[in-house]
């Protein structure tokens, strides 16, 4: 089952921006301390945590700054209501894009993301419109330098329910079932192999290959939506040509 992964196509590597860094600093934060309000301090029966935990550290995001995240959470000082919302539109040749939006003032927001659309080459659709070309997916990512076994890997998560299993450059991908996430993790954690990163996220169908004028204009576009405080997450169905 090792081959291509419509995941890596679309993973994007986090640049050295600082802006973009600190926005996602930000974000991660705020959905911790979240998290916390919503269902304590404790990882085990609080998977929103979990994963945000997980969030903060393939970002590399301080402990310290995931500890004030966590005691926010638990005093309650963050007074702010905020919404989720999922915005769903096209960019750049077409390609579809899915926003998790946490915002504490929804007609600032909507505005805001869509001039982000319209400055870049895409545009907003109405709810539905590209949700159907997704399929929510628990990925956890294991680097080759850290556990370079394949076979030895893809039998440990096959058998704790896997769906799919793909061997990259320089990682190996597995794919799975929302509900299988807290097997897969246990499996990994028994046998002392670290992730990269381990989350539940969108994951397209098809992907759209980007060149060119449109790529640039996709990456602009994805910058932009990451420097925005509200949008929490973005995925999308593009891969860029080499």
């Amino acid at each position: 089952m090792s081959g291509h992964s419509k995941w890596a196509t679309i993973k994007r590597k986090k640049g050295a921006n600082d802006a973009i860094r600190g926005a996602m600093t930000t974000k991660i934060s705020r959905e911790i301390t979240i998290a916390v309000k919503m269902g304590g301090a404790d990882p085990t029966g609080n998977m929103r945590l979990k994963l945000a935990l997980s969030k903060a550290k393939s970002n590399n995001v301080t402990k310290d700054n995931i500890n004030r995240a966590i005691q926010k959470g638990l005093g309650a000082s963050d007074t702010s209501n905020y919404e989720e919302i999922t915005y769903e539109g096209y960019g750049p040749g077409g390609a579809a894009l899915m926003l998790d939006i946490l915002t504490d003032n929804r007609n600032r927001t909507a505005a805001n993301i869509r001039h982000i659309f319209s400055k870049h080459g895409g545009n907003l659709g109405e709810n539905g419109c590209v949700a159907w070309m997704f399929k929510k997916k628990a990925v956890f990512v294991v680097d080759k330098e850290t556990f370079d076994d394949e076979d030895a890997l893809m039998e440990i998560a096959m058998d704790a329910g896997a769906e799919d299993f793909a061997a990259e450059d320089d990682s190996f991908e597995i794919t799975a079932a929302p509900e299988d996430f807290n097997a897969i993790e246990a499996a990994l954690a028994e046998k002392g192999i670290e992730t990269a990163s381990a989350e539940i996220t969108q994951v397209p169908d098809t992907t759209v290959a980007l060149a060119d004028k449109d790529a640039e204009k996709m990456q602009k576009l994805l910058d932009a939506l990451d420097e925005d405080d509200d949008v929490q997450n973005v995925y999308g169905n593009y891969e860029f040509a080499d």
